[in-house]
């Protein structure tokens, strides 16, 4: 069901230290590295934790869904039952090749998205 799972912390190196000890007894790695992020899994970044100044709150949840159509459907559903639009959906080339996806954040203020990844 899940696809990702972004986390946020006021102490990043800290943190990013942590996950990379604790997750290594898994078979878990450090996918990709930025100034203010990195991503961790195995084949493909599951993890991914940013940086925020205040105190974190919130955090992002990522679910997979079967195609483009369903990712509509699901967006045009939450924004009914109250989300608010954090981006519509439709193709983000940057985030990687085939990648659709929409962006809702649910009554509490976590950023809820729905992800079709196409066939490589």
């Amino acid at each position: 069901m899940f696809d990702h799972i972004g986390i946020h912390t006021n102490q990043f190196d800290a943190l990013i230290s942590f996950y990379e000890a604790a997750l290594a007894p898994l078979g878990y790695g450090k996918l990709a590295s930025f100034e203010d992020a990195a991503a961790f899994g195995t084949d493909k970044p599951a993890l991914w934790i940013g940086t925020v100044e205040a105190k974190p709150v919130g955090i992002h949840i990522a679910l997979s869904a079967a195609n483009p159509a369903a990712v509509d459907r699901f967006y045009a559903a939450a924004i009914a039952a109250g989300g608010k639009d954090n981006g519509a959906p439709g193709p983000r080339p940057d985030y990687a090749p085939g990648y659709y996806a929409a962006f809702i954040i649910d009554p509490d203020g976590n950023n809820l998205e729905a992800v079709h990844r196409q066939p490589a």
